[in-house]
């Protein structure tokens, strides 16, 4: 009994099997790669580095972890001993599905380097990951694999290389593929409807729909979302209609999700009284749909109908808040959008990226500097300070906001930059006037090996322009196009005819417009138009005017300068009868509105406004301040007051413009030594610049105004823009 004892607590020898299922366990307890290489220290010391079972284990768990280490799981992979097909595809379609599908690529290289066995199974994943990436040649040596192996006839293969054409927009190579297929399942037909509305070959959707009924395949509810939503996102109402119209046609049930999905699609396409129609029977309203409908006001710029319905919604989540704010902020409204922002705040909801890029963008359109440095302060505090797009629409904040050396300071302090980073900073030193260092940091651009796009020599011509540098303006535009391959567009050609323009030279100006590939729009002629103005160049700018009105009938500009023309040469009866146009079309000049902030409020004036609380206040400034200046020199200019009154109502007229009471107001208000920022919706007239190089002077005191189109920096009676604007 004893001995019996005494042999049964003998220890017995650990057979493989029983190492190998403790490696397993380990391997699927694992949470670090720390972790995993231990388990594969393991591995190697029982010698089981043969096992491919346990290393096809040990790769997949390596990228499943929560930060998976794809470089890992590929450097065991290729030291495996020819592992079986089955278990190297399913590392194949681990990477596939991935956020780095690439990596499945480089896996098929090395097997076919090692001559690991490969079969039909292997091809869809790889075809998967040639189309995350748009990988077409990649996918097409794929191809030629497949039909070397005789594997181009798996219908799981040809439906990946629909799918890898489609992807790429070779639409009609995925169709040769999707034609010579034996079996087509709904995936199929799918993927090659999707292909055409992803190409914009709409025409060729309805067709193959009714060849899939040929077939005995019916449409599903995925297939009829897809085409909507690739309408939606097109913007293309008219085959969107006809496509509802072969959806009634062919009596399919509009069950709860195609309703939703035509909403959707209504409202993409900016067609809101249908989607508003079919809103209306929509029950239960969604987030979903009701986001959409929000979105699609505003971009219709039906903003009171977007804030009813968002008002209106019972419970709202982030997607929703953002796009309200998105739609006040791109609708002119930023006031709105950032006071729904702090409403969103004080809801619990945390923003995202997304929200922040409308909030800043609000901002910059503001061109508050207070609430400017709040939503800088924000974005530090809450993480978003390393995000590429941030950064860059907060120099375009700064720089809006007046603020260029806190604009630099971000693109400074930032340890990635693209293209759009640079060109930003290079359009915010545009707009204030800093042409040669616009210039400097093209070159800097340049040797850091960045390429420039279309966008980049808009900023640089524009900066060109605003400091009168013509020839340079000149190089840059040939090296645009013979440097760097850029074909030019409309808006290039605009900026070489505001180069010009503002030059004088208004015959190269007018070549420019009659050389151009493409019709000059209503911008180009608008901008001879307002050289000519500049430049009393009548004739000309009547000529410009009138080609602005062939474009645009309702133009309020050209018909104001027409009437100002007349005015200059006291053609009182001909300002008239314009003006008597103008009253039987509805046009109205757009009024004069400046904005100043103060101790993070904003004040609006508009023209001789008597609205504000501290009226009285303002006006005895602002007579206090007349005087002052007529002592220093200071005489109203009467030229730009281009209406038949008395001398004593033209001198109240050009005294009361909206920046003059917004200055004197700050002037009022301000803090001692503080710089005055004022933004105004119009360009600058020659009376207020003047008054305003004065009063820095005499006040002793920076004044930054924003106009319609560029910077002005006052200080010591000189303007930044050397009275070039």
């Amino acid at each position: 009994m004893m001995n019996a004892i005494a042999m049964t607590s003998i220890p017995q020898p650990i057979v493989p099997s029983t190492i190998n299922r403790n490696l397993f366990n380990s391997l699927s307890a694992a949470s670090s790669l720390s972790h995993l290489k231990q388990v594969h220290a393991q591995i190697l010391r029982s010698g089981l580095d043969r096992s491919n079972s346990l290393l096809i284990k040990l790769i997949l768990s390596a990228c499943t972890l929560s930060s998976p280490s794809f470089d890992y799981a590929l450097s065991v992979f290729h030291q495996m001993h020819n592992p079986e097909p089955h278990l190297s595809n399913k590392f194949l379609r681990q990477l596939s599905r991935s956020s780095n599908p690439e990596k499945t690529l480089l896996a098929y290289a090395k097997m076919r380097e090692q001559g690991f066995v490969i079969d039909s199974f292997s091809l869809p994943p790889l075809l998967k990951a040639s189309t995350r990436i748009s990988a077409l040649n990649e996918g097409m040596e794929l191809q030629g694999f497949a039909t070397k192996m005789d594997f181009v006839s798996d219908p799981y293969v040809q439906t990946g290389l629909v799918a890898m054409y489609a992807a790429s927009r070779h639409i009609e190579d995925a169709r040769l593929v999707f034609d010579k297929m034996s079996h087509r399942d709904i995936v199929a037909w799918d993927m090659m409807i999707n292909g055409y509305c992803a190409s914009g070959s709409y025409s060729n959707v309805l067709p193959l729909i009714e060849e899939m009924k040929r077939s005995n395949i019916k449409p599903d509810e995925k297939i009829f979302s897809t085409i909507l939503s690739a309408c939606s996102r097109a913007g293309n109402l008219e085959f969107g209609k006809a496509f509802h119209e072969f959806i009634i046609e062919n009596k399919v049930v509009i069950d709860y999700n195609l309703h939703c999905a035509l909403i959707i699609m209504y409202a993409g396409c900016g067609s809101m009284d249908m989607a508003g129609s079919l809103f209306k029977e929509l029950s239960p309203k969604n987030i979903v749909v009701s986001t959409s409908m929000i979105t699609g006001y505003s971009n219709t710029g039906q903003i009171e109908a977007a804030r009813q319905l968002f008002d209106q919604m019972p419970q709202k989540d982030l997607v929703c808040w953002s796009a309200m704010i998105s739609g006040y902020a791109e609708g002119d409204q930023p006031q709105e959008a950032l006071g729904l922002f702090q409403q969103l705040l004080n809801s619990g909801l945390k923003p995202d990226q997304i929200t922040m890029l409308s909030v800043i963008s609000a901002c910059a359109h503001l061109g508050a500097l207070d609430h400017a440095i709040e939503i800088q302060s924000y974005v530090d505090k809450n993480q978003f300070g390393e995000i590429l797009s941030v950064n860059n629409a907060l120099i375009d904040m700064y720089a809006k906001c007046g603020a260029l050396e806190k604009a630099r300071g971000v693109f400074a302090r930032m340890h990635t930059r693209n293209v759009i980073t640079w060109s930003t900073m290079i359009g915010a030193y545009a707009v204030h006037g800093e042409a040669v260092k616009a210039l400097d940091l093209f070159h800097q651009m340049r040797l850091q090996k960045v390429h420039p796009n279309g966008v980049t020599f808009v900023a640089l011509l524009y900066a060109c322009s605003h400091g009168g540098l013509v020839q340079e303006g000149k190089k840059m535009f040939a090296s645009m196009v013979n440097e760097y391959n850029i074909t030019p567009k409309r808006e290039h050609f605009g900026c070489m005819v505001d180069l010009f323009g503002r030059a004088n030279m208004l015959r190269e100006a007018l070549e420019v417009i009659e050389e151009m590939p493409m019709a000059p729009n209503v911008v180009i002629w608008g901008s001879l138009m307002a050289a000519c103005r500049i430049h009393n160049e009548v004739e000309l700018g009547e000529f410009a005017a009138n080609r602005v009105l062939e474009l645009d009938p309702y133009h309020d500009g050209a018909h104001i300068l027409l009437s100002n023309i007349y005015a200059k040469e006291k053609r009182w009866e001909n300002v008239g009868e314009m003006r008597k146009v103008m009253q039987n079309k509805g046009i109205l000049k757009q009024r004069g509105c400046s904005r100043i902030e103060l101790n993070g409020k904003l004040h609006e004036f508009l023209t001789a406004d008597r609205n504000h609380e501290d009226v009285d206040e303002i006006y005895g400034k602002l007579d206090e301040v007349v005087s002052e200046l007529e002592v220093a020199g200071y005489t109203p200019n009467m030229c730009s007051v281009l209406v038949d009154l008395e001398e004593e109502e033209k001198k109240k007229v050009i005294l009361w413009h909206s920046e003059k009471l917004a200055l004197c107001y700050g002037l009022v208000r301000r803090k001692r030594g503080d710089c005055i920022r004022i933004i105004k919706n119009l360009r600058v007239c020659e009376d207020c610049h003047n008054f305003m190089k004065l009063a820095s002077k005499v006040y002793e005191i920076e004044i930054v105004v924003r106009d319609r189109t560029r910077f002005h920096r006052y200080i010591d009676g000189v303007c930044s823009c050397k009275d070039y604007w």
